[in-house]
């Protein structure tokens, strides 16, 4: 898959890109991106890629010209994939929306800074706009990484595991079970007695089980339109009932 992230600092992406999964999905050719600094499209001496906004207010505002440039001379007029534009505006990033984008082989990613970008970029360049949160940030570029990462472990072979990211919290509707590792026995805490028991029907069920009281405990909006089990349902019946 590629990523092709336009941004005013593309030297915040590479201590990350260089790390951990993504460096070896990247190695082994299963990820590829693109960074382009869009201040190397700006029209003027003074390389000026925002400008105050008409109306007057505080802040500056990210100039359409040096973005389209730079978008069209990348990917092409009109862009032959999917623009995200990076914005506390946008439609919340989900578990979900990470899989939904892993069909597309090529995605670009629009970091805004400022007060955000001319709205001529929303309405006739961007085809989505994406939010991590209801927060807002300096700007886009921890947002697109957010993307880049989350996006990239969904990806066949990139997980050691092979099921490891469809384990994952948000992945099957509920936040994970708990893990442990050695040592068996740290200080007074040890390990549950089950998770030894070698009984892997045992285990499953109270890998199910925990998950259902984890997320009933801290984000019960999640279980209202999961599909439950009788035996899901006798079991968060009970931790109500405690």
């Amino acid at each position: 898959m590629r990523f092709d992230i336009f941004t005013l600092f593309p030297e915040m992406f590479p201590p990350y890109l260089d790390s951990s999964i993504l460096a070896r999905a990247r190695e082994r050719g299963l990820l590829e991106v693109g960074l382009h600094n869009i201040r190397d499209w700006a029209q003027d001496k003074h390389n000026m890629t925002d400008d105050l906004p008409y109306g007057g207010g505080g802040g500056m505002v990210m100039k359409p010209d040096p973005i389209f440039f730079a978008v069209e001379d990348v990917l092409g007029a009109p862009p032959t994939c999917p623009v995200i534009l990076m914005t506390p505006q946008g439609r919340p990033f989900t578990q979900s929306v990470a899989q939904a984008l892993t069909k597309y082989e090529h995605l670009a990613l629009l970091c805004g800074r400022y007060e955000g970008v001319d709205e001529r970029v929303r309405e006739h360049l961007v085809t989505d706009e994406i939010s991590i949160g209801d927060f807002v940030l300096t700007g886009g570029e921890l947002p697109a990484l957010m993307l880049v990462d989350a996006i990239t472990r969904l990806l066949p072979d990139v997980l050691g595991a092979a099921n490891g990211a469809a384990e994952d919290s948000y992945a099957t509707g509920l936040l994970e079970h708990p893990h442990y590792t050695r040592p068996a026995a740290f200080r007074e805490w040890g390990v549950p007695d089950v998770l030894r028991s070698g009984d892997h029907a045992k285990i499953a069920r109270w890998r199910r089980n925990e998950s259902l009281r984890r997320t009933w405990a801290r984000r019960p909006d999640l279980l209202e339109h999961l599909e439950l089990s009788k035996e899901d349902r006798a079991f968060l019946q009970s931790l109500q009932t405690d």
